[in-house]
């Protein structure tokens, strides 16, 4: 089981990986968030379980980053108060 978990958790990162160097997504997207999200957060879940202690650093600052770029997305607290970044921005 343990071995499927982690096929499924670097599929979800390699998915949203590849789909952005091939520009069919934006590395900001909702999709690509979840997906990184989703199998960085699998992947520290089960580095945890087995102390492997660099890969759990690894794996738990993407999962971590993931859901900051998320909220950011979604307006929550995150972006109180904080200029758009200079994609946002008109020209």
């Amino acid at each position: 089981m343990s071995a499927v978990l982690q096929l499924s958790g670097a599929l979800a990162v390699l998915a949203a990986f590849v789909s952005v160097q091939l520009g069919f997504i934006a590395p900001s997207s909702h999709t690509s968030l979840v997906l990184n999200l989703a199998g960085s957060a699998v992947l520290a879940g089960l580095a945890l379980h087995e102390q492997l202690w660099g890969f759990l650093l690894l794996e738990g600052v993407w999962a971590l980053v993931s859901a900051w770029g998320l909220l950011s997305r979604s307006g929550g607290p995150s972006t109180r108060g904080r200029r758009p970044s200079l994609q946002h921005q008109t020209r």
